[in-house]
């Protein structure tokens, strides 16, 4: 790989790469530590790619099983036991304050990112994908080697389940200003 193409992939898609490690891991030192670690990937795996996607895409997928490779290592680290982790089910919550960025954003947009870490990890990584980075279902589909099908039902999932987590603390709120 030469150097002017790592430097235009890096140019057109660092900032949308590092946006979307931010909203799963919510840590920007973390998110800068595993930006780093998407670039040598995409360094040393360059001459794989064979075009059958976009560039994006295929950034977005090494930037994904970076994601998910992180997070495997953080729950066997906290486990101390090796343990199988189970991607589709698990929820993926970060203890870490909030990017600086979220500090700024409006009490509803706060909400649903609260909501989102009360998803699945399947469901984060499509809402953020989907409406983040603003990812078409057919590019979704690619980053995740899944069917479109799959990305419309987990999206549909995960839009059902922070609406209910929306609506529960909007109860939990409603039942605290009345006692």
């Amino acid at each position: 790989m030469d150097d002017s193409v790592f430097h235009r992939l890096y140019e057109s898609y660092h900032q949308d790469v590092f946006q979307f490690l931010i909203y799963l891991v919510k840590d920007r030192q973390q998110a800068e530590d595993l930006m780093h670690e998407v670039y040598v990937r995409v360094f040393k795996s360059y001459s794989r790619f064979e075009g059958k996607s976009s560039e994006k895409t295929w950034l977005f997928s090494i930037a994904k099983n970076v994601a998910i490779d992180f997070f495997r290592k953080n729950t066997v680290r906290k486990k101390h036991v090796f343990e199988s982790f189970d991607w589709e089910t698990r929820q993926l919550i970060s203890n870490t304050s909030s990017p600086e960025e979220l500090i700024e954003l409006n009490d509803d947009m706060r909400q649903v990112l609260h909501a989102l870490d009360h998803c699945t990890g399947d469901q984060k990584m499509v809402i953020v994908m989907r409406y983040f980075q603003e990812l078409s279902i057919t590019e979704t589909a690619e980053v995740l080697q899944w069917t479109e099908g799959k990305v419309k039902t987990t999206q549909h999932r995960a839009i059902k389940a922070i609406r209910e987590h929306l609506l529960h603390l909007k109860q939990e709120v409603k039942a605290h200003g009345e006692s």
